[in-house]
């Protein structure tokens, strides 16, 4: 299969797929969800492969969805007659929409790592938390601005993730985490300085490869239905059914209104100033931009 948003190889056991959209910060737009499952299928499928790692090209793991020009990228699955359609955009947030697609790292049986660098916010930080284990360079930078406008947990890890105090502090303010915070808290497994970063995930992954196959699915199920009987399937059904109202209230629709007339920039500049952070952050507060990753 050939891709348009990403690429997928196979070597040593492992599949890689590295979301392939550096010059946009990896957001996502059509088709990355289909192609994305279609990643994780094929490496489901594959005898050879024991272990997944996603990653993401350049200077971003994922820095969200791409709403350049009103998040009009989505309209076939949203809009009937250029209004949003509150029943189109359910059956798509219920069914096959992005998040569902995004969580075949929860359901496929073989062990996935996320290697986070960069901005991994929104939807980015929804997707990464849905792997197994997530390590990240200590300044990657991982939050929901979406929280403050415009959107709801998606995928629900960061509530299953973080203990109740943590979860409503992030739910409610949207405030992000470096990768060191993120790995203190508990949201994810480590974190490392960038240029250790690559040898920390092979080094996992090399500890993975050595266990069964047949073990890492079991252990991976036993965990994941833990975590089903915790509710986390619910939580997945009723986020986007809410990230879709948040995307239309009189609110969302001036913020978007603004983005059009005034652009991007604007819009998450006056969201975020309050805070001080995502958009308006000082350089200390930023993944340093050299940090790159080059997939060849």
């Amino acid at each position: 299969m050939s891709y348009e948003t990403l690429r997928y190889d196979v070597a040593d056991e492992v599949a890689t797929i590295t979301l392939d959209r550096p010059d946009r910060l990896n957001t996502i737009v059509p088709p990355m969800p289909e192609e994305f499952q279609a990643a994780i299928d094929a490496a489901a499928v594959d005898a050879e492969v024991k272990v997944i790692v996603v990653r993401g090209a350049g200077r971003a793991f994922c820095a969200g969805y791409d709403f350049g020009g009103g998040f009009h990228h989505w309209d076939e699955l949203m809009t009937t007659d250029g209004r949003w359609d509150p029943g189109k955009d359910f059956l798509t947030a219920s069914a096959y929409g992005p998040t569902y697609r995004f969580m075949s790292m929860w359901r496929v049986p073989k062990p996935v790592v996320a290697q986070v660098h960069g901005w991994c916010v929104g939807g980015g930080s929804d997707m990464a938390l849905c792997a197994d284990i997530v390590i990240a360079s200590d300044d990657a930078q991982i939050g929901t601005p979406y929280s403050r406008m415009w959107g709801c947990y998606l995928s629900g890890m960061w509530i299953h993730r973080l203990g109740l105090a943590k979860a409503k502090e992030h739910a409610l303010t949207g405030k992000p985490l470096s990768g060191a915070e993120a790995a203190d808290v508990g949201l994810i497994n480590a974190a490392v300085p960038f240029e250790r970063l690559e040898a920390e995930v092979a080094t996992m992954v090399a500890q993975l490869k050595s266990v069964p196959a047949s073990q890492l699915a079991a252990m991976k199920l036993i965990v994941n239905q833990a975590y089903e009987s915790r509710g986390l399937s619910g939580t997945q059904t009723l986020g986007p059914i809410l990230d879709g109202l948040m995307r239309n209230t009189p609110d969302a629709h001036r913020f978007i209104d603004t983005a059009e007339r005034d652009g991007v920039g604007a819009a998450v500049a006056a969201r975020d100033r309050p805070f001080g952070d995502y958009s308006q952050a000082p350089p200390e507060r930023r993944p340093d931009p050299n940090h790159t990753i080059d997939p060849g």
